[in-house]
């Protein structure tokens, strides 16, 4: 089977697009390989189609024919030209012949004698030749003569274009492997393709150019004078905390006020849709092959292998076919053991094609050595400098993305590659691996999207009735948001790249800011505008790093709710040190994680009145630092697991609200103690497992709303209706039997909720609380409702629902406040109720009372 040229070839043939990656040296060796792939096969031709020797017998004594003579048809022929020769030129002998007597066989038989004996008379008498004699036939000669080709020829003339051939497919092989590799090929495809499309990508023209129009705009104000000073810009991500002066410390982005970062025309700032989204799917595309790639240097190993082969076999080549080289020559002698066949022992044999194999063979090993050569060199320029990094200070210094990472392993060995075929492909890739390139596109495709009268659509009113707008899982802040000049409240929520321009000093209704999980950065006006009137701020956050650092210099804030991770190892990370320049801050709520409160929280004790502490189950154990905090008016303690009542809230003097939901109290002995906080009005105690109120109770006089639900309490203390201010007492949740009696003498009781406890059956003094207006009965075990609850005329809500009652009283009707929504019963009670009750309850809230008020 016979293999063409252009099928071989193939072998040392790549995808166009790959040659990206092949330097000089690669791109030269492939072609000296196609040399050495054509004189292999032209040898091979010649040698299949011309090759043989000619061979003759050595005589052992000169003149002496000892060839064994065969019966074969060059003998035959002689024979048959002799005789046709006699039978032409016959001589007639002059003897005369008597045959008249004989017969005619006999005359006959004279006459034939006679001619031949005159033809070897005319033979004889012509001169003989003189060359050695072999008596040997032509397919003796045949026989000999591929005997010898196989015994006398050295191998190496035989299979020199074989060899040639194997050789040069094996440099082919080793020159491109790393490119069908299937470890390595699927790498590169993927780069060459990233590649390409970063190269022609829309983008990389305008981020260039406006690099281009920023350094002619920095020439020309040099050589005109008007910049007296270098441009203030800081990078994203460098120096966060630097401080633009003493007053004023930034994070991320720097800008100076009198000169936005780029100042390009129009027509540059304008990017098709389609074009945008081709090159943020380029940024991820690179940022995930960046993370794929640099975590291994298979690639750069397999090139460095392939190029150690072809060296080494470089080597063995020229090695091995100079010591060949003198061994093709024209004449050999050959020595067959054939004397039993042809009588000879040795011949003297000649080989067409020494010759021309010598010429081929200087040719190969001249190719051959030129493409060591450049095997050397490859080797050496592998081995010169660290291929396995790659910087970009150069593209840093000539553009303005001086956040041009460095790359190592396998992705800077590719670009060190691409280095070589043209240095224009990785300065255009640079700008994909630019956050601040990626923030430009980001930034402009996010503005044409979330337009002014797109924003403006989504702004709603909170319960608080302000202007509220809510952000959710945008790439950005739109800068249309800063022309919202009458919102109130923004709201921004997983938004990963937050930047406050100096436009944010237009939003002078601004007072409430939400960052959920939105690293923010802020420039040096729009700081200026923020710190002095923004009055609410909520950070939510995963790791403490995510806190602006400008929050702690907010001088004007007066509410500040951190939502995170602030466990006590972080503590000192929080910047709470820096909490001293908050000087207006009122309440200040944290939902974390804490072991203990931190000790620097106490420099808000002047003015902090209000210290919330949600800590999501982990025990609270060191409250020691809210003994300074003498000016808290309300402190809510919720799930810190605490089992009894901190001693350290009874320093509070000044204490009017406690709020100790969800934690882990079983006992309030500790309650007497709150007779000494005199302004303390409203205790919440509830979603503990307290089994008993102390009487002790009643000396904290000055309580005017309880919060006992969702506990374990099965009776109540008589003291606790000796409370002459209490106006809210929750006891529902729990397991009581029986309500005292003593709930009569609660004269300013206006709400009472002892709903979902054990309730049979209500006492009668319970209804000379006059001033209740909501009474939760539900989910008791009441069978019977008193005529009495007529008298509880400034009622307005009223749970019966859950209970076992069969009728609802007539009197119900003198409670003219409540109304059906406040009613909450079953309805089968309410349509037993008499007519004229059901519409009195039935009817509008702003319905004229006939009469009773």
């Amino acid at each position: 089977m016979m293999f063409t040229l252009t099928e071989v070839a193939s072998l040392n043939d790549i995808q166009p697009t790959y040659r990206i990656l092949k330097p000089w040296w690669d791109v030269f060796m492939d072609y000296l390989g196609l040399v050495m792939l054509m004189l292999a096969i032209f040898a091979m031709t010649m040698q299949i189609t011309k090759d043989q020797v000619a061979c003759l017998p050595c005589l052992e004594e000169p003149g002496e024919a000892t060839g064994a003579k065969t019966n074969s048809f060059p003998q035959q022929t002689t024979q048959a030209a002799a005789s046709s020769a006699a039978t032409e030129a016959p001589v007639v002998s002059s003897i005369p012949l008597v045959t008249k007597d004989l017969p005619d066989e006999a005359v006959h038989e004279i006459h034939v004698t006679h001619q031949h004996t005159s033809v070897a008379e005319k033979y004889a008498n012509q001169p003989q030749p003189t060359g050695v004699k072999t008596n040997l036939d032509y397919q003796q000669y045949i026989f000999i003569n591929q005997i010898c080709y196989h015994v006398a020829l050295p191998w190496y003339s035989k299979y020199f274009p074989y060899l040639t051939l194997i050789h040069t497919l094996v440099l082919m092989v080793s020159s491109n492997f790393w490119f069908k590799y299937p470890k390595t090929s699927s790498k590169i495809e993927h780069f060459v393709s990233i590649l390409g499309r970063c190269f022609e990508s829309p983008w990389t023209t305008k981020a260039l150019s406006e690099t281009a129009c920023e350094d002619s705009e920095e020439n020309k104000q040099r050589l005109t004078g008007t910049s007296s000073a270098p441009k203030q810009v800081s990078l994203e991500g460098k120096d966060e905390g630097t401080n633009v002066n003493s007053s004023t410390p930034m994070l991320g982005v720097k800008f100076s006020a009198d000169k936005p970062i780029a100042e390009v025309p129009s027509s540059m700032t304008i990017l098709d849709k389609k074009d945008g989204e081709q090159a943020k799917a380029l940024f991820e595309k690179v940022r995930k092959f960046r993370a794929h790639v640099e975590d291994s240097d298979f690639i750069y190993k397999l090139y460095v292998a392939q190029t150690i082969v072809k060296t080494v076999k470089f080597i063995l080549i020229l090695s091995y076919t100079s010591t060949f080289f003198a061994k093709i020559n024209f004449k050999h002698d050959c020595e067959p053991d054939i004397k039993q066949l042809t009588g000879y022992k040795k011949f003297f044999c000649t080989h067409n094609m020494a010759f021309m194999l010598n010429k081929l063979l200087i040719s190969y090993m001249a190719l051959i050595l030129i493409y060591g050569m450049a095997c050397v060199y490859s080797l050496f320029w592998v081995f010169r400098r660290p291929l396995k990094e790659y910087s970009f200070e150069k593209v840093r210094e000539e553009s303005s993305f001086s956040d041009i990472p460095d790359v190592k392993n396998d992705f800077a060995f590719l670009l060190h590659m691409v280095d070589q075929y043209d240095q224009l492909y990785s300065k255009r890739f640079g700008v994909f691996l630019s956050e601040v390139s990626e923030n430009k596109l980001r930034e402009i495709s996010l503005n044409h999207e979330w337009t002014f009268e797109k924003l403006r659509q989504l702004v709603t009113r909170n319960a608080q009735d302000q202007q509220e707008l809510h952000l959710f899982m945008l790439s950005g802040l739109p800068n249309a948001v800063f022309d919202l000049t009458d919102l109130e409240v923004l709201k921004l929520e997983l938004i990963p790249e937050v930047r406050f321009s100096a436009k944010v000093s237009q939003m002078t209704s601004l007072q409430e800011l939400h960052l959920c999980h939105c690293p923010a950065k802020v420039e040096q006006t729009g700081f200026a505008f923020l710190r002095d009137h923004l009055r609410c701020l909520h950070v939510k956050f995963t790791d403490v790093a995510e806190i602006p650092t400008w929050v702690y210099l907010l001088r004007s804030l007066r509410e500040l709710n951190l939502i995170g991770n602030l466990s006590s190892e972080n503590n000192k990370m929080i910047g709470l040190e820096s909490m001293r320049d908050l000087r207006h801050l009122k309440t200040l709520c944290l939902k974390s994680n804490l072991t203990k409160m931190p000790t620097n929280i106490t420099e808000l004790s002047p003015h902090l009145i209000k210290l919330v502490v949600h800590n999501d189950g982990t025990k609270l154990m060191v409250l020691n630092s809210l003994k300074k905090m003498t000016n808290l008016i309300e402190l809510e303690l919720h799930s810190c697991e605490l089992e009894r009542i901190p001693h350290a809230i009874f320093s509070l003097t000044n204490l009017q609200e406690l709020d100790l939901k969800s934690n882990n109290i079983r006992t309030i002995e500790e309650i007497i103690s709150f007779q000494h906080l005199k302004r303390l009005t409203c205790l919440k105690l509830w979603h503990n497992k307290i089994i008993t109120i102390p009487s002790s109770i009643g000396q904290v006089k000055s309580l005017e709303s309880l919060h006992v639900s969702h506990n374990k309490l099965e009776t109540l203390p008589p003291a606790l209706f000796t409370l002459p201010k209490l106006r809210y007492l929750d006891v529902g949740h729990n397991s009581i039997t029986v309500l005292p009696p003593d709930v009569g003498l609660l004269h300013n009781l206006q709400h009472l909720a002892i709903n979902s406890n054990k309730l049979e059956v209500l006492p009668k003094p319970l209804f000379r609380c006059t001033k209740l207006k909501v009474l939760c009965l539900g989910n008791n075990a009441l069978t019977a409702m008193p005529e009495a609850l007529g008298q509880l005329v400034q009622l307005t809500q009223l749970e019966l629902k859950g209970n076992c009652l069969d009728r609802l009283p007539a009197q119900l009707g003198n409670c003219r406040l409540l109304r059906k929504n406040g009613l909450v019963v079953e309805d089968h009670l309410f349509d037993a109720l008499p007519v004229e009750v059901k519409e009195s309850i039935s009817q509008e809230n702003n319905a004229p009372f006939t009469s009773g008020l």
